[in-house]
């Protein structure tokens, strides 16, 4: 009979945001595989408990050579606890690959809900928050980040990104760059700590704040893309667009759909002025 793998949520700042299922399960566990073990360890001791089961390491620099072990030990019945460094695994922390791994070999994955800064620092936005979407980490390199925030600089969602303080005036500037340095944002910072601060106002004066210097563990809330009209377009320019996409290596029915959402305008319209032209075109002498 295999084994159960538990995620648990870990409090992002205030211990006594911890679920009271995490004490119970960090005594029960057959195993705890903690990102940072001496940091789990304040953490059992906080919460009064004395973990019963092996402790073991899972961070980035080991996640793939640890799996496999973990995996063997919850197929052999073991009851394996995981938890990060702070909210909840694998969001931005080491998980997926044990996730995946005991998902595939078919064993019973479960959680502990707990603290997450995702949704906390979206609720305390002020944007709204009926439908957003994660994007983690943007990269390091300015040009990288830049063709990522472009990636989504139409989407209608807000969006929720993690950063480092030092890389925070960068980030804010580049989003300022592509979103509009009007776009509204919120940058939450030592969420539920003692120095709590959420800072609201366009991203342009956001990057200017920033550029003094922020300290802590940052999380950064961005207003969706405002909806914008649709264009209005004559039936020459609607296929002189499906004919760009095609020339680019789109199929003709993917290039007509996409200039149809461009457009605002049902398909069947720009597939009739496409077939129009190209009857045209016949005909001509």
């Amino acid at each position: 009979m295999t084994g159960t793998l538990v995620l648990a949520g870990t409090p992002i700042g205030d211990v006594a945001d911890a679920p009271p299922r995490l004490a119970q399960e960090l005594a029960s566990a057959d195993v705890v595989a903690a990102e940072d073990t001496r940091r789990l360890r304040r953490l059992a001791q906080a919460l009064g408990v004395t973990p019963a089961g092996r402790i073991v390491s899972y961070f980035e620099g080991n996640e793939s050579a640890r799996t496999p072990e973990l995996v063997e030990a919850l197929a052999g019945g073991a009851r394996v606890l995981l938890v990060t460094d702070a909210g909840m695994p694998s969001v931005s922390d080491p998980g997926y690959r044990l996730v995946a791994a005991a998902v595939e070999r078919e064993i019973k994955v479960t959680a502990v809900p707990g603290p997450s800064a995702v949704l906390t620092a979206l609720a305390l936005s002020g944007l709204p928050v009926d439908r957003f979407c994660f994007e983690g980490f943007l990269p390091r390199k300015a040009g990288e980040r830049l063709s990522r925030l472009r990636e989504v600089a139409g989407e209608r969602r807000t969006l929720v990104y993690f950063e480092a303080p030092h890389r925070l005036d960068d980030t804010l500037a580049a989003m300022a760059e592509v979103f509009g340095a009007g776009r509204r944002a919120a940058v939450c910072r030592e969420l539920t700590k003692t120095y709590e601060e959420v800072r609201r106002g366009p991203l342009e004066g956001l990057a200017r704040w920033a550029a003094e210097g922020v300290r802590g563990e940052i999380t950064v809330v961005v207003e969706g893309a405002p909806e914008r009209a649709p264009e209005a377009l004559d039936a020459d320019e609607l296929v002189r667009r499906v004919r760009v996409r095609e020339e680019a290596g789109e199929r003709r029915k993917e290039a007509i759909a996409a200039v149809a959402a461009e457009a605002g305008l049902p398909k069947r319209e720009v597939f009739d002025a496409v077939v129009a032209a190209k009857n045209a075109a016949r005909t001509a002498p």
